[in-house]
């Protein structure tokens, strides 16, 4: 199956002990494929974590998604770490499952490798784990341009294409326009959604596809048929939440926990933040409150 349309980045429930809580995390898997309607699931990205988890704990809940999803949908592997051979190990444990691409984050702690070294990166990982890489282009500091990504794509068998992030809507409309034809190209841009599906993305895999599927599968749907003014439509009751989990108390920075909590206030269980992270402050609530109540999101 093709990696294409609303691809939700899913959360990962953790109990107050700290542990993954794998029920909940079922449910919500089985929550996006047979009332949402997705078109594939992201695990153990940067809304669910993954930068937290551990290899086993990233097994278990890449196989209880392939489980649950059961081939109606592609299932993505999030690998977050700094180097190659973590990447290779992690991706090794998932060998035996049933997963369309790893989506790849460049290494990201404080340093960069040069091109060749980004490219080598991405090269011995498919090397080493024989499955396909979509490379997640979010780290600020180690961000690969068009051209960049132009040229791994073209001389790295298995690199199928990029989900760009990081709000960077023009690097998004160059790769459409400049990236190779097969490649395939998801957005992340969450306030730019609309735009981003309009000019001809391949979809999408972006945290607020995780707290509203239905309304972007919805704008994905509309899209196709051509509905622009139902689309902007959407976007505009859309945009405030996104707004809303931007937003601080405290100066901290947790969209996770922030997406949780919406999903909570849907009556959607979402389970706790890994610690140190901590659910969203009052005013941070009160905003997210407003926001869904705007888009008749909120559960009561």
């Amino acid at each position: 199956m093709r990696i294409h349309g609303i691809c939700p980045p899913v959360t990962t429930p953790f109990t107050a002990e700290g542990n993954v809580d794998e029920a909940t995390f079922r449910e919500d898997i089985r929550f996006m494929v047979e009332d949402a309607g997705v078109h594939g699931v992201s695990v153990g990205g940067s809304t669910g974590e993954g930068h937290v988890l551990s290899t086993d704990e990233v097994r278990t809940l890449v196989g209880a998604a392939v489980e649950v999803a059961a081939g109606r949908i592609p299932v993505i592997a999030g690998i977050i770490v700094d180097s190659t051979w973590l990447a290779i190990e992690r991706g090794r444990a998932l060998a035996d499952l049933d997963v369309a691409a790893l989506q790849v984050t460049p290494v990201h702690y404080g340093f960069r490798p040069g091109d060749d070294g980004t490219q080598a990166f991405f090269a011995d990982i498919i090397d080493g784990t024989g499955i396909p890489v979509l490379i997640y282009n979010v780290v600020q500091w180690n961000y690969l341009d068009v051209v960049l990504l132009g040229r791994i794509m073209r001389e790295v068998d298995g690199v199928i294409g990029v989900k760009q992030s990081a709000g960077d809507f023009k690097l998004m409309a160059d790769a459409i326009l400049e990236l190779p034809e097969e490649s395939i190209i998801m957005s992340a841009v969450d306030a730019l959604m609309y735009p981003s599906l309009a000019l001809g993305a391949d979809g999408a895999i972006a945290a607020m596809l995780s707290l509203a599927p239905s309304s972007y599968v919805e704008m994905w749907d509309v899209l196709k048929d051509g509905n622009h003014d139902r689309a902007r439509e959407l976007h505009g009751a859309l945009l405030p939440i996104f707004n809303a989990l931007e937003a601080t108390d405290d100066g901290g920075r947790n969209m996770p926990a922030a997406v949780k909590y919406a999903m909570e206030r849907q009556g959607r269980p979402a389970g706790l933040p890994r610690t140190p992270m901590s659910w969203p402050g009052p005013g941070q609530k009160a905003l997210l409150d407003r926001a869904l109540a705007g888009a008749n999101l909120a559960d009561g």
